[in-house]
């Protein structure tokens, strides 16, 4: 049976951090899996399209690749999102999976799960320690670290205020997570920053890679970049433009996660048990 893993992220346009980050994970999943093929997918259109008219590039979305997959006689498919959090991409990428798997194309479909979903619960794994362990390589001992993760309106935005309970919890009293497009703001770190009384800080994306978003929200000199508005809070900034992708520990989640998939580990859990 032609088996295979689709990775799965919301992409990017800048090809150093790819190659730093979603391809190596892409390359250590296909290592540790030689059984299965592995292809890429993105869930950002307007990125798919860019890299089309500028680089003649053509990276499937989700039901593209799925529908190439079928078509060549794929089988068994897993797909292993490179998400954050379980939010608007990652419910995407369910949709979709649920779409194939009600068409009967793949005698077997699965998801994986993002880095940041169980909490420890039902006999599951803390992923938020999980995470905070494979990047704790990256917190000064020294200094104040603010995260700038994505974030939305989604209601999974709310991991990122989980992450930041986990990790005062395991006594990282010298990090503050924030989003550029959800809760908490910038706004809302700078005031704590001020009431602590903490004017030296390490900047960081808390994302998978290093691209727009970090390079222009979080570390330009643009009059509403992250790093200007410390700057003009009294704040001196020590920019980190490094995706978490990087970060070798941080890969192995993903590909762990791939093999929780192949062990039929939490499939179902923290999904409803009732029926309409």
């Amino acid at each position: 049976m032609k088996k295979a893993i689709l990775v799965v992220s919301f992409g990017t346009t800048y090809k150093d951090t790819l190659k730093l980050t979603i391809e190596k994970i892409e390359d250590e999943i296909r290592e540790r899996f030689k059984e299965y093929h592995v292809m890429r997918a993105f869930t950002a259109h307007m990125i798919i399209k860019k890299i089309k008219n500028r680089d003649g590039i053509i990276v499937p979305s989700p039901e593209e690749a799925l529908e190439q997959l079928y078509k060549e006689g794929y089988e068994e498919v897993i797909v292993q999102p490179l998400h954050i959090i379980p939010g608007e991409e990652f419910q995407y990428v369910r949709l979709v999976v649920d779409k194939f798997r009600g068409s009967n194309k793949f005698k077997s479909i699965k998801v994986g799960r993002p880095a940041l979903h169980f909490q420890g619960g039902e006999e599951t794994p803390n992923d938020y320690e999980v995470f905070i362990d494979a990047i704790k390589e990256i917190i000064p001992k020294d200094k104040t670290i603010v995260f700038m993760g994505h974030g939305s309106n989604h209601p999974a935005n709310s991991a990122f205020v989980a992450l930041q309970s986990v990790f005062t919890y395991l006594n990282y009293n010298n990090v503050y997570v924030g989003t550029v497009e959800g809760y908490p703001t910038v706004d809302m770190i700078v005031e704590i920053l001020k009431r602590e009384g903490i004017d030296h800080v390490k900047l960081a994306p808390l994302m998978l890679v290093a691209g727009d978003h970090a390079t222009n929200d979080m570390a330009s000199d643009e009059e509403d970049s992250w790093k200007t508005i410390l700057e003009e809070a009294g704040i001196k900034v020590d920019i980190y433009l490094h995706g978490l992708g990087e970060i070798e520990k941080f890969r192995h989640i993903y590909v762990n996660h791939v093999q929780d998939v192949i062990d039929n580990k939490y499939l179902h859990l923290g999904d409803t048990k009732k029926t309409p």
